[in-house]
């Protein structure tokens, strides 16, 4: 590694700040949403089936791709060819890769924004200014601007604070928190008249809609959003990883933090929709479709929270600063890939870098903001449904089918040095050469 390059100070660091760029409002907002519209356990079952088919092998070689060549990912990309084709394809998948990546943040700082927004109107009208909080929590092109940019400057803070003083520093302290958080607010939420209802609905499978084309893009799509697969996050946080890490294991902990948290998500969120439903919120309309999928934690939420008195304002509060937390961890992973790409090939300062990438993804963020009807739903469907999963397709193909193999073998005896007689180094080279191209394309293809 070049003395230049950035590094985590320690595995644990490591783990909890590649979880971090994992767990986000893609767990907590966009899974238990899409559990919810798509038959609950039905939906749940076939994400975990996606996790452990696809995700995780896809992890494992974005990581490798990533801690091989201690690159950003177009150089470590080019790297994989030994063809003047293949080293430019590679550096072309690498642009494409992070121009994805500036765009799904650029959706996410808005939700985020939202969110913010929420979290900090509980705060306002225990202060005695509900119009501060009517404000914060109305949906406005002003509120939107402020707050997006609001939640930007903080990721902007923390990437332009280096590798080891910002991203893992925070990370191992905001991910125990966002835990700590979660679990507490699951007991709180199961406690609740007609949250069982929920509870049942999210573990009892309905197999009749296993099969159904669009549920399976919608959590193949979701367990690539979720575990930051495709979009050149884990390949940047793979380059700072130690030689001496266990690949393999280090992924396997990874997505088994990630899983747990989207688990943990949906047994906060679906018992919490039954439980508004007994307090009188309307949560699905007469043909079982749900009412504001899209909105799901602005609106069905917050009308329970109303209906709990005082006390719902601390819950609100409680839960709002569990979704800040899990969108800032995402955030800064995002902003750091494209952030170290300008650093490494411009050789300017990283603060100099965090502000330009971030002033220009805010940009973009407002551009979307203005044109909301148009652009919000289309620039989330395009990023994470469809090109998430062909990129990270693309960098299978490219590490399993470019490198060769001896190169492969080598980069992943750096951790574990027994790996080659291990039943992982039998099956994954080939699964990922193979069978992961097959299974994502069948499933854009039938969709």
């Amino acid at each position: 590694m070049a003395s230049s390059s950035p590094a985590f100070s320690s595995r644990i660091g490591f783990i909890l700040a590649a979880a971090g760029s994992a767990v986000g409002v893609g767990n907590i907002w966009g899974f238990p949403t899409q559990a919810a519209s798509n038959g609950g356990g039905a939906f749940l079952l076939v994400y975990l089936f996606m996790i452990l088919a696809l995700a995780y092998p896809m992890l494992v070689a974005e990581l490798t791709i990533g801690r091989m060549r201690q690159q950003n990912p177009v150089e470590a990309l080019r790297a994989l060819g030994e063809r003047r084709f293949w080293r430019g394809f590679g550096a072309f998948t690498g642009v494409v890769a992070l121009i994805v990546l500036s765009l799904i943040l650029s959706f996410y700082a808005i939700v985020s924004g939202w969110l913010l927004g929420f979290m900090l109107a509980p705060l306002a009208e225990l202060a005695g200014y509900y119009a501060a909080a009517d404000w914060l929590t109305a949906f406005s092109v002003e509120r939107n601007l402020i707050m997006m940019a609001l939640f930007l400057l903080l990721t902007i803070h923390v990437v332009r604070s280096g590798v080891t003083e910002g991203i893992e520093r925070w990370s191992t302290r905001l991910m125990p928190l966002l835990f700590v958080l979660l679990i507490a607010m699951v007991i709180y939420i199961l406690t609740l008249p007609g949250a069982t209802d929920g509870l049942k609905m999210y573990l009892t499978p309905d197999f009749s809609r296993v099969f159904d084309p669009n549920l399976i893009i919608r959590a193949m799509g979701q367990a690539f959003f979720s575990l930051s697969i495709g979009a050149a996050c884990m390949m940047t946080y793979g380059a700072y990883l130690s030689k001496q890490e266990n690949l393999p294991r280090t992924a396997g902990w990874v997505a088994g933090l990630d899983t747990t948290v989207a688990f943990l998500a949906g047994l906060l969120i679906l018992p919490a929709m039954f439980a508004a439903q007994e307090l009188g919120v309307i949560i699905y309309d007469d043909a079982g479709v749900l009412l504001s999928a899209d909105t799901l934690v602005f609106t069905v939420l917050p009308a329970m929270f109303d209906s709990m008195g005082s006390a719902g304002l601390w819950v609100a509060f409680a839960f709002f600063a569990l979704m800040v937390i899990a969108a800032i961890t995402s955030s800064i992973s995002m902003l750091e890939a494209p952030v170290n790409a300008l650093r490494e090939e411009t050789g300017q300062p990283r603060s100099q870098m965090a502000w330009v990438v971030g002033l220009s993804i805010g940009l973009v963020s407002a551009v979307i903001i203005y044109n909301f009807a148009s652009l919000f739903g289309l620039v989330i469907t395009i990023t994470t449904v469809y090109m998430q999963p062909l990129l990270g397709l693309t960098f299978g193909v490219l590490l399993t089918w470019i490198l060769r193999q001896h190169f492969l073998l080598k980069a992943l005896q750096e951790g574990a040095p027994e790996i080659q007689t291990s039943l992982f180094w039998k099956i994954w080279p080939w699964y990922v050469k193979f069978v992961c191209p097959v299974l994502i394309l069948l499933v854009i293809w039938r969709s």
